[in-house]
């Protein structure tokens, strides 16, 4: 009953949005070069750019290889921040090989993937917008046709502010939604939880408490659906990305969460109405480091309209939950206004 309460809502939802608007609930910001002619961007001459504000550096990299001082024997396949770190650090946050933020899977639901990483294994675009933005656009990808543009702003307390946009060119998702996926993958934590507030699934009706979750193992109790979820994918039993389809015990009822490693806590804002789900692995980016991942599904999508979302990565010293949770309270009320 829970379930069919949900898809009427969806489907409420997206009809009086549309009808009043005439677009979708998940339509883009239209903020990026895909979207906005008005853009204007030149094109990076090497595979990263830095970004540098407030207290901490990042680096996006495209798809390519790259080994740099700062960046020794990236891996080809990760893109997004590739470095992120407080000016009173000597070490990465993210596994130095890979990336967070990394726009990691495209898909349907259903067991018959012809790529299973197909952001990561085609070319992008990496492109400058300021000295603070620059945004990574992909062409259609080949199995999916699906062309997208991630736009990475470091804003002025470090915090990233990451908006997301794509457009379908087909009609080739068999289930009728688009499933998207993104992981940081973590170096090495000593505590590889996530602390996000929620409930239990199995109690709806009780407060919200603040809940840190670690799964068991890879693909076990891997993701975390908003509380007031209206859209939940049907997806095969078989369906070989794990962390996609094996929701966890818990429902979030706040649109953030964080882990700590050290000295310092790496937070993900979201908006609400994005309607985005947390994920997780104890062990995403190797045997010691976890992936604090989110994945995103655009239901009732039509081909040629253009959907998007926006998120911030909060990364800052830690001294306490209480301290971060202003910190916070101030990136989601911007959020909502955008």
């Amino acid at each position: 009953m829970r379930l069919l309460n949900s898809w009427l809502k969806l489907l409420i939802l997206i009809g009086f949005t549309t009808m009043m608007t005439g677009a979708h609930p998940y339509r883009a910001p239209g903020v990026t070069s895909l979207t906005n002619s008005k853009v204007k961007y030149r094109v990076a001459d090497q595979h990263f750019v830095i970004l540098k504000r407030g207290k901490n550096r990042a680096i996006v990299i495209d798809n390519a290889a790259v080994n740099t001082p700062e960046l020794p024997r990236h891996r080809a396949g990760y893109n997004g921040v590739a470095l992120l770190k407080h000016q009173d650090q000597t070490d990465n946050i993210f596994v130095p090989t890979i990336a967070g933020l990394n726009f990691e899977h495209i898909h349907d639901g259903t067991p018959s993937l012809k790529e299973k990483f197909e952001p990561r294994k085609f070319p992008m675009q990496l492109r400058i917008i300021s000295d603070d933005t620059v945004e990574l656009y992909q062409a259609p990808t080949p199995n999916w046709k699906l062309e997208s543009c991630g736009r990475y702003q470091i804003l002025e307390d470090g915090t990233i502010e990451y908006t997301f946009e794509c457009i379908p060119h087909a009609d080739l998702f068999k289930n009728g939604y688009i499933g998207l996926f993104w992981a940081s993958y973590m170096q090495a934590p000593k505590d590889r939880r996530i602390n996000f507030y929620g409930k239990s699934k199995a109690n709806l009706d009780a407060r919200e408490t603040l809940i840190s979750a670690r799964t068991p193992s890879h693909g076990v109790n891997s993701t975390h659906p908003p509380a007031n979820a209206v859209f939940f994918p049907k997806v095969a039993s078989d369906f070989p990305l794990t962390l996609v389809n094996h929701p966890s015990a818990y429902v979030y009822s706040q649109p953030w969460y964080y882990g700590i490693r050290g000295k310092y806590a790496y937070t993900q804002i979201f908006r609400d109405r994005d309607q985005i789900w947390f994920a997780q692995s104890p062990t995403g980016g190797g045997q010691q480091n976890p992936a604090w991942d989110f994945q995103w599904f655009i239901p009732n999508y039509q081909v040629g309209e253009a959907y998007g979302f926006i998120m911030r990565a909060h990364y800052a010293p830690w001294s306490g939950h209480e301290t971060l949770q202003k910190s916070v309270q101030k990136h989601l009320s911007a959020l909502k206004q955008e």
